[in-house]
């Protein structure tokens, strides 16, 4: 199967490698059970450039961001509905955490994320 590519700004990496160095507490912990593939063998990015944003993690193979929302998207609902869905129209999904759930119900959360994995693989 031919990998899809999803474009984005060469502008945002410095960003996101800054991102990918100063994770928040939540991003730490969900990315312990993301990385070197140990949801389901699933190849995640963490802090990846889609378009003009950035996402918390990403897995090209199913076209499936995952973000965790904490206190920098309390006050903007407006904004973050609108980058959700200019990154949809790239062919993009969500799935979208609180911050607490990450800390508190992480089993919870890991069952969502494996459980969309298996109906959507």
């Amino acid at each position: 199967m031919k990998r899809k590519i999803y474009p984005y700004n060469p502008k945002l990496k410095p960003l996101a490698q800054k991102l990918r160095n100063n994770m928040t507490l939540s991003e730490v912990i969900l990315w312990e059970h993301l990385k070197g593939k140990q949801m389901e063998g699933i190849d995640f990015h963490r802090q990846k450039p889609l378009g003009n944003y950035i996402v918390d993690f990403f897995c090209n193979e199913l076209g499936l961001a995952i973000e965790i929302d904490g206190e920098s998207h309390l006050f903007k609902p407006d904004e973050d509905a609108e980058r959700e869905k200019d990154i949809e129209r790239l062919g993009v999904q969500f799935l979208r955490f609180d911050d607490k759930d990450v800390k508190q119900d992480l089993d919870a959360v890991l069952n969502h994320i494996r459980n969309w994995i298996l109906e959507n693989s």
